[in-house]
């Protein structure tokens, strides 16, 4: 017998959809591309206004659209079943220009100079053992 499971999909967008249709109870229908494959996602008038706020509000955002991989609408394209969208800010990360080409010069020639020796094995056999505890 198979072993039954749910197949969600996640999408993660960073900018607002230009091209959107919008069906007769106000839902927000929008195409995303894949490279070889798409999803049609038809969001909510609140889900999509959270993300016209986002666009509006926030200089860097990302918006996860989750859901359920649907049908085909055309070959290649599926339909997004039961969307459900988050919309996080976030900062972008800042290169350091100071430290950063120093310490990866130090680590090249690091690389490039022979291995340090290992350390002299101890001569007496009290010295081979590790200190332990008395035993009561």
């Amino acid at each position: 017998m198979a072993l039954v499971g749910k197949l969600e999909v996640t999408i993660k967008i960073n900018r607002l959809p230009t091209e959107v249709t919008t069906d007769k109870n106000g839902w927000k229908e929008f195409h995303v591309d894949f490279g070889k494959r798409g999803a049609r996602v038809s969001l909510r008038p609140r889900m999509w206004n959270r993300l016209e706020q986002a666009a509006n509000t926030h200089p860097h955002w990302i918006a996860v659209i989750t859901g359920m991989m649907g049908d085909d609408v055309q070959k290649g394209i599926f339909k997004l079943l039961e969307p459900n969208l988050q919309v996080f800010e976030y900062t972008p990360k800042t290169p350091t220009t100071g430290a950063k080409p120093e310490e990866t010069q130090a680590e090249g020639s690091k690389a490039d100079a022979p291995a340090p020796a290992p350390a002299p094995a101890p001569e007496n056999a009290d010295e081979k053992r590790a200190a332990s505890p008395p035993v009561d």
